[in-house]
């Protein structure tokens, strides 16, 4: 049998051996930390992943489904609460909102009675008004009315102005220079062209409301036999924009005297240009007369720039000292003398990200985000129709609360900085001041959605005409896209006036004054 050897370590050793396990251990935190640094990124990644194939494959919506019963019922705290006269009215509409109805067949709307009708009697013919039984001679009891409706297209004609001269026989004998008298030309908003006010304002409207290119405009007029090119076109659209250019200086300097404008941004290619350029939207008001808070005008003005920089704002806005509504970009806090505020759909469509990437019937802490949110947005439809002073009120006694527990909410949430949710929720804390603003003054709005719905038509547009050649003609584009859509939120019928206008542009000292939106009279 053999003897156990004696093991002494000296300090030495044991120190050494302490060391080594130091070692091993700080290793093995440093791996536990790239460890969870890689998990990180690899579920930062898949939530790109997954949204990347959202927004590529899924519905654009942002809508979302009835909530289950505990969301349901924060979502209905507000209906439940309100109790002042001044909302009572919308609590049925926004309580049948929230439940589910069975899908109805919509209506069909009569056909409108001014228009033009044609009678087209289908009657029987005289051998056929006999009776099949008794040979008897059938009479009439009633008949049955339906209509369709007959699509026209457009006509061209020429409108040939004919201007007698007159002069004087006894002049022509005795004076040394014969006076011929005349009737004057029609102005003409394009002198020395054979385009009327009828033909501009239909290819204006057909590129920037329609979104129909130049070109294909041009085949259209081929086929009618007229040879129109899109270079002539073009040329007429930039004089037509010169001469509505002291048209778009009066609503802007309207526009600059509103409590509140939303403003936003998106690209714009430009051939002439050697870097990204992009097309300013500044609106103020509502879609529609309806929909404007009272006291503000509808006005939508774009403004054609070649960077993004904060400058832009700057000297576009001037002096306006009033409140200023965006997405949040940064090159806007460069107004120093503005009162900015925020967009909670923005912060909204963060958490909607979030949403989607827990996974198809899973629910999270998005989830309760959004539910919160919705409350907000439930309040805001049932004081659309008050006052100011009502909305105002209303706002500081249920919407300033549920902000303060949203608030409370997202500073309790610990989660992945990476994550979408973390994403989400610093961008919300971030943007806070502004995002809870719009409770000061019933002018204000939650959200900028305004200025985006602005904007759209544009971006409708540049799908299919593509680019702008010129910066000029980027300029351009932005009087006749402010012109019309301005027209638009005012409920105007934009091709009357614009004809009305461009008649009334051509002569030497127009009423601009008369010619606003809001002024204008058909």
């Amino acid at each position: 049998m053999k003897k156990a050897i004696d093991f002494d370590p000296s300090t030495q050793d044991i120190s050494q051996l302490q060391a080594m396990v130091q070692t091993l251990l700080a290793e093995r935190d440093e791996w536990e930390k790239e460890r969870q640094s890689l998990s990180a990124q690899y579920q930062s990644l898949l939530e790109q992943f997954k949204l990347a194939i959202d927004r590529q494959f899924a519905k654009r919506a942002e809508s979302l489904k009835p909530y289950n019963d505990a969301q349901g019922e924060l979502f209905n705290e507000v209906e439940c609460e309100a109790d002042t006269p001044a909302v009572e009215s919308h609590e049925a509409s926004i309580s049948s909102a929230t439940e589910p109805t069975a899908k109805r067949r919509g209506k069909r709307k009569p056909l409108p009675k001014d228009l033009p009708r044609e009678r087209i009697v289908l009657d029987l013919e005289a051998d056929e008004k006999i009776c099949p039984c008794c040979q008897g001679e059938l009479h009439k009891i009633g008949e049955d009315v339906s209509e369709k409706l007959e699509f026209i297209p457009a006509q061209l004609k020429v409108l040939e102005y004919v201007r007698p001269r007159y002069g004087c026989r006894q002049c022509e004998k005795t004076a040394e220079q014969v006076s011929i008298i005349q009737k004057p030309a029609p102005a003409s908003l394009i002198p020395k062209s054979f385009a009327t006010e009828s033909l501009l304002a239909n290819i204006i409207l057909g590129k920037y409301q329609y979104a129909l290119p130049l070109y294909r405009q041009e085949t259209l007029f081929e086929q009618a036999g007229i040879a129109l090119t899109r270079t002539t076109m073009a040329r007429w659209a930039m004089q037509v924009s010169e001469a509505f250019t002291p048209l778009y200086q009066a609503i802007r300097q309207t526009l600059l005297q509103q409590v509140v404008i939303q403003a936003d941004e998106t690209p714009l290619n430009v051939l002439k240009e050697d870097k990204q350029c992009y097309m300013w939207v500044y609106c103020s008001g509502g879609d529609s007369p309806g929909s404007s808070p009272p006291g503000l005008k509808n006005i939508v003005l774009f403004d054609y720039q070649n960077s993004r920089a904060g400058a832009c704002p700057a000297n576009y806005l001037g002096d306006f000292t009033g409140y200023l509504q965006t997405d949040g970009y940064q090159a806007y806090d460069t107004l120093k003398a503005i009162e900015h505020l925020g967009c909670m759909a923005h912060a909204r469509r963060k958490f909607m990200d979030a949403k989607k990437v827990q996974g198809k019937g899973k629910t999270g802490k998005a989830d309760v985000v959004l539910a919160k949110i919705q409350k907000l947005y439930a309040l805001e439809a049932r004081l659309k129709e008050c006052t100011v002073e009502a909305r105002q009120a209303e706002r500081q006694l249920r919407a300033k609360p549920m902000l303060d527990d949203l608030y409370q909410w997202l500073n309790k949430q610990k989660v992945i900085g990476s994550g979408q949710l973390g994403k989400a929720i610093k961008y919300t804390l971030g943007q806070w001041p502004k995002l809870i603003r719009y409770v000061e003054d019933g002018h204000l709005s939650i959200d900028n959605n305004r200025a985006e719905r602005a904007i759209k038509s544009l971006v409708i547009g540049r799908k299919n005409w593509l680019f702008a050649d010129t910066p000029s003609g980027a300029d351009a584009s932005a009087v006749l896209y402010s012109i019309i859509e301005t027209a638009k939120a005012n409920d105007l019928v934009v091709y009357d006036y614009l004809v009305h206008c461009m008649k009334a542009l051509a002569k030497p000292e127009p009423d601009i004054n008369a010619l606003l939106p809001w002024n204008f009279s058909h």
